[in-house]
């Protein structure tokens, strides 16, 4: 059983996943600093909600978990505001994007969270399973659409 709370081991595992949890925060949010937050608050709550996990397969599974369901939250509530075009057009922009990543990100996140996770992210598709609690053929199947949106969105933009 590895136990969080301590300021010790929540520091290890930022050192060890934000980056890519960040990465993929950012597949779901526009902006860089709503997805540093999503991030931000899954550590946050590692510290003041201590989460006992099996072993580090269970422990990385949880964080990337945890990581899309607030990116989703966040991306739900910026929905249903309104900004003003003003504050629109100062929001920060996120890294340089490449017509892919945006169309990755403007995929349903069942699409994009696998697409992510097994592209750019280097996991298998059982990973991908074991990781988000689904099977290896859900995943697959996930995949195998997330792909067939994917070319059908670039062929659109293309036209």
């Amino acid at each position: 059983m590895v136990s969080t709370g301590t300021e010790e081991t929540v520091c290890r595992l930022v050192r060890e996943y934000s980056d890519m949890l960040l990465h993929l925060a950012c597949t779901r949010l526009s902006c860089v600093s709503d997805a540093e937050d999503a991030v931000q608050e899954v550590f946050l709550r590692l510290l003041t909600a201590p989460v006992s996990f099996r072993d580090a397969g269970h422990e990385k599974a949880w964080l990337i978990r945890a990581t899309l369901h607030r990116a989703s939250d966040i991306r739900r509530q910026a929905e249903k505001r309104n900004l003003p075009l003003e504050e629109a057009a100062q929001r920060e922009a996120p890294e340089p994007e490449t017509e892919l990543l945006r169309a990755v990100q403007a995929l349903p996140e069942k699409y994009s969270a696998v697409i992510h996770l097994h592209y750019y992210e280097g996991y298998s598709i059982r990973e991908i399973g074991k990781l988000l609690g689904l099977p290896a053929a859900t995943v697959g199947t996930r995949l195998a659409r997330g792909r067939d949106r994917l070319r059908s969105m670039l062929k659109e933009e293309i036209e």
